[in-house]
């Protein structure tokens, strides 16, 4: 298993990845192409993907605001989970974050995804239950 950098040019691989993983996106939004590409030109390193030799197993975007660092959009293969893909790929993601000084990284997992729960507890992330969750979105399509 490998993990590198993803360029503009996986987008079609990381597509068909997330829907296999069953992760919903926003194809007319933020998961655009277009978005996708101006974000991959802005952090390079914070796009990366699983390799198991050519097949795309495993992908994760992570974010900074300058404030703390983001993990998101963590999708791994079904026929690859259970095999460590998603902690190599949190590893390198939060490698990624703290070359660019983020010393927090946190992530949002819904409540009813007790396995993802499970992972980023396992791999030392503290649950805060005071904190609620607010967005304000301009459609449901970003």
């Amino acid at each position: 298993m490998q993990v590198r950098k993803l360029t503009i040019k996986d987008y079609d691989n990381i597509i068909q990845l997330w829907k296999r993983a069953s992760l919903p996106y926003k194809p007319k939004g933020r998961d655009s192409r277009s978005a996708i590409e101006f974000q991959m030109k802005k952090n390079p390193s914070f796009f990366l993907g699983a390799y198991d030799e050519t097949r795309l197993v495993g992908t994760v975007i992570a974010s900074y605001d300058l404030r703390r660092g983001w993990i998101n959009r963590l999708a791994v293969d079904p026929k690859y989970r259970r095999r460590e893909v998603a902690q190599k790929l949190i590893a390198t993601a939060e490698k990624a974050l703290r070359r660019k000084g983020a010393r927090i990284i946190s992530v949002h997992v819904e409540d009813y995804n007790v396995a993802s729960l499970n992972l980023f507890k396992k791999c030392g992330y503290v649950e805060h239950r005071d904190v609620v969750y607010l967005s304000k979105r301009d459609s449901d399509t970003v």
